[in-house]
């Protein structure tokens, strides 16, 4: 994959993982320079998650991540939290906490020890809120909101830390097809003004092709094929990873899509 070996981005090299002292993810190696978008695509259990958590820091690993040349490892949680903005899949949130207040916690690695956030954190808060149409919904509590409305406040908490690599384990599972519009059309205009690098888990085929640069197949914990959207997305690869019978067209920006084929019956 080109960029591997950039400093200026994300470099996985020979990343393993065991769970349970069971092996999950198998030497791998994936990168996204700068401002890039990568998507980690691939049946359930094939370790997309796994190793997304490795790369955030949060699971011991083999092998080595670095993020704009820094290796993950080395670093303090503070500092990580600079770097890293990390949205899980189910994201647990304290119910008694406003979405303001909450949302305004992704400012803590920004401030100094014991300090109040300040004028630009409020600004920065506020306005991640209204990105993510949350704004209406700043002085309810994080028990009331809906599932959808609970991963938007996730990623506006993550999103307010203005980190500089963004990891989404499937940013759009709880979501509408509105709000996953505005949640990914949000992420791609966010790295193409500000360099944010994007690293996230995607089970809609189609949707992954449609934003991310490149895309790494997992399969049983290995990859199983990368690059372009149109060298993964194909017929054959769906077959023989997903055991799925699909039509894989492609739309006017030669991007693939892909159509579930049903089993006909006589």
């Amino acid at each position: 994959m080109s960029g591997q070996h950039a400093a200026d981005g994300l470099s996985a090299v020979g990343v393993e993982v065991d769970l349970d002292r069971t092996p999950v993810v198998h030497g791998v190696d994936c990168a996204v320079e700068r401002g890039g978008w990568l998507a980690l695509i691939g049946p359930n259990g094939a370790g997309k998650s796994t190793l997304l958590r490795a790369v955030a820091g949060l699971l011991p690993h083999r092998g080595t991540v670095r993020v704009h040349g820094t290796e993950v490892s080395r670093l303090r949680p503070r500092e990580r939290a600079r770097l890293i903005g990390y949205v899980p899949q189910d994201p647990v949130l304290p119910p008694d906490m406003t979405v303001r207040d909450y949302v305004l916690l992704g400012r803590t690695p920004h401030l100094g020890y014991l300090a109040a956030p300040g004028e630009r954190d409020r600004r920065t808060a506020a306005e991640t809120l209204a990105a993510l149409d949350l704004a209406q919904h700043a002085d309810r509590g994080l028990a009331t909101l809906s599932g959808g409305e609970r991963q938007r406040a996730a990623l506006a908490r993550a999103l307010a830390q203005e980190p500089r690599l963004l990891l989404l384990d499937e940013p759009t599972s709880a979501l509408d097809l509105g709000h996953q519009q505005q949640v990914l059309d949000l992420v791609d205009d966010l790295r193409r003004t500000r360099g944010l690098t994007v690293l996230t888990t995607l089970h809609d085929l189609t949707a992954a092709a449609q934003y991310a640069d490149r895309l790494a197949l997992l399969h049983r914990g290995r990859i199983e094929a990368s690059g372009t959207p149109a060298e993964v997305v194909t017929q054959e690869l769906i077959a023989r990873v997903y055991a799925a019978r699909v039509a894989v067209t492609t739309d006017p920006d030669g991007r693939p899509v892909v159509t579930p084929l049903r089993t006909r019956t006589r």
